[in-house]
């Protein structure tokens, strides 16, 4: 039986133009995608890049998310997650309504091991998990952050707040995600932490870089540059303002402005030389794995695919590595490997991405389309393809 799910992208861009009785040369013209690349777009014979997805978004005036089909209903319901949204938007909903005299909730020291033991989660892949503790942890912290008023208590509501916005994040609830944000803001404030501050303006860069609204991203980058100039020196002050210039380079290359890109590379490497790999500060995976991961993320933003390919063969990631961030590098290597035509190491790569971090693969947006465009090829490829497309579900 044909493994390519029928609802790729491609398809839903064509479904889209058509709405809007548009030809495809129109939409080449009016979203500056070029005509041929479009109709393989289309045709699913080429994966729609994050630029390509942003230009057309904005011609015919909809979501990325409505372009990419997140969230994926389908294989949600199947896995049993759609349920645990719900809960989630109630806990976050509770904010400000003070103690919860039904809940008597634990010591702060044991709701911060739960918040480090959720992060870890998220990093090791395991969404269900976190999807299924994060908001009876709000709650009861909601509840312990308002009883003691301390910086303490606020940041540990932080942090539960981030992995909310994880799972929004991951599984394709944009507005789930933009509330949990909300939230960190409204509790790092309470907190005082201007190093909280700006990693609260990097994850809200982040949102609008997954929405292709590059210039407001960017905006944001250089809020939260400034908000954590502000902070005490310190090692945390350093990782965030490297990682905020991380989302910088990705944020430029997806623009294509490769000047800035390269700015903010080499900034965040002087940084990285200075705090060495710091893999556990403040949810963030910064050092100097994370600034080669990212070179290859921006190279192939910037539609240098070659180079991203090569850069990415001398990249070795440390076996202690975030397997959330290793399998989202696994899925740019084989983009950018389906791009150069190395159909091969473009499946062998989402492979990795499956095999490393299978939750967060299977709803990754960036291994369905590399999957649809490799579907053209599939007779180059093993068995193992067909059952692939069949793991990732009816709705790629």
């Amino acid at each position: 039986m044909h493994a390519l799910p029928q609802d790729h992208t491609g398809v839903r861009i064509a479904r889209l133009r058509r709405e809007r009785h548009l030809t495809q040369r129109a939409l080449a013209e009016l979203s500056g995608v070029p005509y041929n690349t479009l109709i393989k777009i289309e045709q699913g014979r080429l994966s729609a890049t994050p630029h390509a997805v942003a230009c057309l978004s904005r011609a015919m005036r909809v979501e990325v998310a409505t372009i990419v089909g997140q969230p994926y209903t389908a294989e949600l319901r199947a896995d049993e997650l759609d349920v645990l949204i719900a809960p989630i938007r109630e806990a976050l909903d509770v904010y400000d309504l003070g103690v919860d005299p039904d809940i008597s909730p634990r010591s702060l020291r044991d709701l911060r091991e739960d918040s480090e033991g959720l992060c870890a989660a998220v990093r090791a892949g395991e969404i269900k998990r976190a999807a299924s503790e994060v908001a009876g942890l709000i709650e009861e912290t909601t509840t312990a952050a308002h009883t003691h008023g301390s910086s303490d208590g606020w940041l540990i509501l932080a942090s539960f707040y981030r992995t909310s916005y994880d799972v929004a994040t991951k599984l394709g609830y944009a507005d789930l995600a933009q509330l949990s944000l909300a939230r960190l803001d409204w509790a790092a404030q309470r907190a005082s932490d201007a190093v909280f501050g700006g990693a609260y303006q990097y994850f809200r860069a982040l949102t609008y870089l997954r929405e292709g609204k590059f210039r407001t991203g960017q905006r944001l980058i250089d809020l939260g540059l400034r908000t954590i100039g502000q902070a005490d020196a310190s090692r945390e002050r350093d990782v965030v303002t490297g990682q905020l210039h991380l989302g910088g380079s990705v944020m430029a290359g997806r623009a294509h402005d490769e000047e800035q890109a390269m700015e903010h590379l080499v900034e965040a490497e002087i940084i990285a030389r200075r705090t060495g790999e710091s893999p556990n500060v403040l949810w963030m995976a910064f050092g100097g794995t994370n600034v080669s991961v990212h070179r290859v993320s921006v190279l192939a933003e910037l539609d240098k695919y070659d180079k991203a390919v090569e850069s990415a063969e001398h990249l070795v990631i440390p076996s202690d590595w975030p397997k959330s961030r290793t399998s989202h590098h696994w899925a740019e290597v084989a983009r950018a490997q389906m791009w150069t035509g190395k159909t091969e190491a473009s499946f062998a790569s989402l492979l990795k991405a499956r095999k490393t971090a299978p939750q967060q693969a299977k709803y990754h947006p960036m291994v369905r389309d590399t999957y649809a465009s490799l579907e053209a090829a599939h007779r180059r490829l093993p068995d193992s393809f067909l059952s692939y497309g069949s793991w990732l579900g009816s709705q790629v």
